[in-house]
This record gives C-alpha cells, structure tokens and sequence, in this order.
C-alpha cells in the first residue's frame, strides 16, 4: 500500500470519528448520514425537485433514496405533489415538519463544529480551512463536484499581513530549501525598513488574496538610485502555484515601477529558486551578475537581474 492510500486512510478514520460519522445518528439527531444529505439538499438546493435530481447530486442508489422518502413522507418530513410540467414527474419539498427537523439537525451541525474549532487559535482555524478548502479544490476538480479553484485578487496589505508574510517565507524557505534562522533575520529586517521609510511615491506592496487567504506577495522597493527600483521577496504559497500568481505579481511590480518613472528594476535572487527565475526571464529580466556566498547555513550563487523599463 502506497504512502498516499495510507495518509488518505488514516486522514477518513480520524476525520469521521471527530465529527461523528461513526454514530448511528448524526450529530445526536434522530438522522443518518445519507438521510441528512436528503434533508440539506431539499432544503437549500433550489435545482433538486425529484428523486433523480437527489440520485444525481448525492451519488447515491435511487432504490436507497426511494426507502428514505418513503420513510420521511411517514413522518410528514416530505410531500411529494404531481409536476404542472410532466405528469409522472413527483416535485419534492419539505413539510413545515420537515423543515423544522432540518433546522434542528443544521443548529446540532453547527454546535459540533465550533467544538471542534474551539480550541483552537485564530492562525490554526485560518490554516485549517485553507487547507479543508485545498482538498475540495484538488478532489473535486477532478470528479466535478466542485466549481474550479476560486480567483485570487491582488491587494495592498493589511494590518498584521506583513508578519505573516515573514512567517511564511522563513518556514517555506526552511521547509523546501533547508535555510536556517538566519534567513528570517534578513527578511524581516527588510520589510521592518520597508514599514519605517515607506515613500509612497516611489514603493508598493502587493498582497495575493485567495479566499480571505494570503497566497503570495511582492514588494516594489526604492534604491540609492532614484532611477532604480528593486522587486523584492517574491513568493507563492504552495497551495497557489500553478494559478498564475507569482506572474501577476511581477508584472504589477513592474507596472507600477514603469508609473513612478523608474528607468531599470533590479532583484536578487539566487539560483535553485528555478520557477522564480522562469518567471523573471519570461517578464523580460537579463541575468547580469552571479556570486557565490556563504548564507542561511550553506554556499549558495546569489543572482542579480535587471529589467530595462525604458529601452532606447
């Protein structure tokens, strides 16, 4: 059995114990699993008007759909009324009974949900529901029972977003490249003078925003040179790449530097960050300088590229 089947194993037996898949009745109602899809889907989704709407949607046998209903229109939970459109055509809906009971059962889901999360801090709840978003968007892309990843939106940043973007590219550069400590030193180092000596005229920040979620970010800095300005400290979360991004932020760095009249925009990088530099060619930067340095625990080749934002 291969590590992934293992991981996705493990992840279901953990997952549907601590939301209570396991018990007879979901969340301490009088509901089972399937039977509680029915409920939700009658109540909240508009398209299903018929058993095979509810077949279609849920995936489920319409033999088992067929027992179900017949036990909620038992219980007064359902009706089932002849379509104006075609006569052998049965139109759910729910009684006033059976939206009670619904609204009983979605409270009780509600309840077992903000106990799972609270125990939790803001930062674990916010990386929790990045990543229960990522694996509806990876799995249901594929089966089609999601909608595509969603946009993302450039936007300047806010309160709080810069310390997270130092957070973010220490622990990703430690966790994918093995940089040290030493690496998160010189980048909040550079965005603490960045927050100090802001010029507004001449500096931006762009923040990638995917769902409510940093996805990625980059600076347009000033230099010494009032007609250079520096693209600093690209990055894009994992879970982002591939959308696009990291090139929607560099051409918005290199617009932005063409606006405010810089003649040339400069970076620093360094070699094995191999998407970043593909991104950096395919936007138009000439590799002009390489040095080998000692850095962040290891020797690396530092990297400086130029764009020419006013050719002759």
């Amino acid at each position: 059995m291969s590590e992934p089947v293992a991981e996705i194993r493990k992840f279901n037996r953990f997952y549907t114990h601590i939301i209570g898949l396991l018990d007879e009745h979901l969340t301490d109602s009088p509901f089972s699993l399937p039977e509680a899809r029915i409920l939700y889907e009658l109540a909240n989704n508009d398209t299903v008007k018929t058993a095979a709407d509810l077949s279609r949607i849920l995936d489920m046998d319409t033999a088992q759909i067929s027992r179900i209903l017949a036990r909620f229109k038992a219980r007064q939970l359902v009706t089932s009324t002849v379509s104006t459109d075609h006569a052998k055509l049965r139109i759910l809906s729910l009684t006033p009974e059976g939206q009670a009971a619904f609204a009983a059962l979605d409270r009780s889901a509600i309840e077992r949900a903000n106990a799972v999360l609270a125990p939790l801090d803001t930062a674990h709840v916010s990386r929790l529901t990045q990543s229960m978003r990522d694996i509806r968007s990876i799995l249901g892309s594929r089966s089609g029972t999601v909608s595509p990843a969603p946009a993302y939106t450039l936007r300047a940043p806010r309160a709080g977003d810069l310390g997270l973007v130092i957070h973010r590219q220490a622990y990703l550069y430690n966790t994918e490249y093995d940089l040290d400590w030493t690496f998160e030193g010189l980048i909040a180092g550079i965005l603490s003078g960045f927050i100090a000596n802001f010029d507004p005229a001449r500096e931006q920040a762009w923040i990638a925003d995917r769902n409510g979620e940093i996805a990625g970010s980059v600076f347009l800095m000033r230099t010494d040179d009032p007609q250079v300005g520096k693209l600093r400290m690209l990055y894009v979360e994992p879970s982002a790449r591939g959308l696009g991004i990291g090139s929607a932020l560099v051409a918005a760095c290199i617009a932005r530097a063409r606006a405010v009249g810089y003649h040339k925009l400069t970076l620093w990088t360094n070699d094995f960050l191999h998407s970043a530099r593909r991104i950096y060619q395919e936007a138009g930067f000439k590799l002009i300088e390489e040095e080998r340095h000692h850095s962040f625990g290891h020797d690396l080749v530092g990297q400086t590229w130029t764009l020419d934002l006013q050719p002759e």
